[in-house]
């Protein structure tokens, strides 16, 4: 078997922007998405998703289509190899991000070529699964009123869930609109955060897991401020408090707060992984499946992070590709926490597959259909593609 064609999809379509089972909150957002299509000369076709908002998504697709040339004519099972092979091609451009999120696309798409040509799931193809559901995690939606958050949380431990995060620190700083710049946050902000994340606890009680994302935009006095003012709140971590690009930065604020702290989201590969764990500056590590290197990379962290006894949450910010790409990586991981989803209900991603997610209470579970479990709609998506960019 030989690989023919690589092609990129650029949706633009609704996202899954519902929160509970009460879905009348007015028109969903549109949002854009990336998934990539993997053909063989037998006639199986793999597909991967490396979903980012522009201005990411078109050199993304740009890249994928030179990526295309170059693996055409490879085996499709040697997976760790096109890996390498793609990595070492960019190394002088730059072998993360882009790089990543290039390889996670066709590395997720290889595994479900893998797994139909086996007629396995990708869960079957690392040892078996240790847990029949997958836990997961979802979001109220950010920037509610204080009176909406509540409402939202409590709809959504209605549908079975345990855990959900938010970032209740909005509006954003005014500087944040020409990206990070001094890491403050406004005092308006501030309170109205905590006002948020008071009313969360209150309205689900005690044994509802929530965590704090703040998306590495502070400053180290604005993170260590902001995780001692929360700490009457029994978070269960506190995401990215500062920018990725500093480790310091994260051992002082690790430091000085009392809450867990998560990170991992825009590290790509095992290596940047490395410090994280040998300077145990996290309790959780959360690298997301079509960012950091596929699931070939992800089962990697996961080992690695299993050695420290430190667990993984993937992270999801896209489309059913990632969460049942993060799942099937994640079913034989014994050091797995929860895999991260945008809603409690995730309909809305009935549209673009053959196959609904099968989300009931706080666990996903997976089909027993090979590969990924799913095809694409290829009708729906072409009458919501971004010219110029699918098939």
């Amino acid at each position: 078997m030989k690989i023919t064609k690589v092609t990129p999809w650029l949706i633009e379509a609704q996202g899954p922007y519902l929160d509970t089972a009460n879905d009348n909150q007015g028109p969903r957002k549109l949002r854009e998405y990336t998934f990539v299509e993997v053909k063989t000369d037998e006639g199986i076709t793999g597909w991967g998703e490396v979903t980012a908002q522009s201005p990411r998504a078109l050199p993304i697709c740009a890249g994928l289509r030179h990526v295309s040339d170059l693996i055409e004519g490879d085996d499709p099972r040697l997976i760790e190899m096109i890996w390498n092979k793609i990595f070492r091609a960019y190394t002088y451009m730059g072998s993360r991000g882009l790089t990543t999120n290039m390889i996670s696309a066709i590395d997720i798409a290889l595994w479900d070529i893998r797994g139909k040509v086996l007629g396995l799931p990708i869960a079957e193809l690392f040892g078996g699964p240790v847990r029949e559901g997958i836990p997961v995690y979802c979001h109220p939606q950010n920037g509610s009123s204080i009176e909406d958050t509540a409402q939202h949380a409590k709809a959504i431990v209605e549908t079975g869930q345990k855990a959900m995060k938010i970032d209740p620190f909005q509006p954003k700083h005014e500087e944040e609109t020409n990206g990070y710049l001094s890491g403050k946050l406004s005092a308006e902000a501030e309170n109205l955060g905590v006002e948020r994340i008071a009313a969360m606890r209150e309205a689900v009680g005690p044994d509802i897991e929530i965590m704090v994302d703040c998306h590495g935009r502070f400053d180290v006095p604005t993170a260590i401020r902001l995780g001692r003012v929360l700490e009457p709140y029994n978070l269960f971590w506190l995401e990215e408090p500062v920018p990725v690009e500093s480790t310091h930065a994260l051992k002082q604020v690790r430091e000085n707060i009392s809450a867990p702290i998560s990170v991992g989201e825009r590290l790509h590969t095992r290596w940047e992984f490395v410090p994280i764990l040998e300077n145990e500056l996290a309790d959780f590590v959360m690298p997301d499946v079509t960012w950091t290197g596929g699931i070939t990379e992800i089962k990697k962290i996961a080992t690695m992070a299993e050695a420290y006894y430190v667990p993984i949450s993937p992270h999801d910010a896209s489309g059913p590709i990632n969460v049942l790409a993060g799942a099937h990586a994640m079913a034989s991981v014994p050091n797995h926490y929860r895999v991260e989803t945008h809603k409690a209900k995730l309909n809305a991603y009935d549209e673009f597959i053959d196959y609904p997610l099968d989300i009931r209470g706080d666990k996903i579970y997976l089909s027993d259909r090979p590969g990924l479990g799913i095809e694409l709609n290829k009708e729906y998506m072409r009458a919501h593609v971004v010219a110029g960019y699918g098939g």
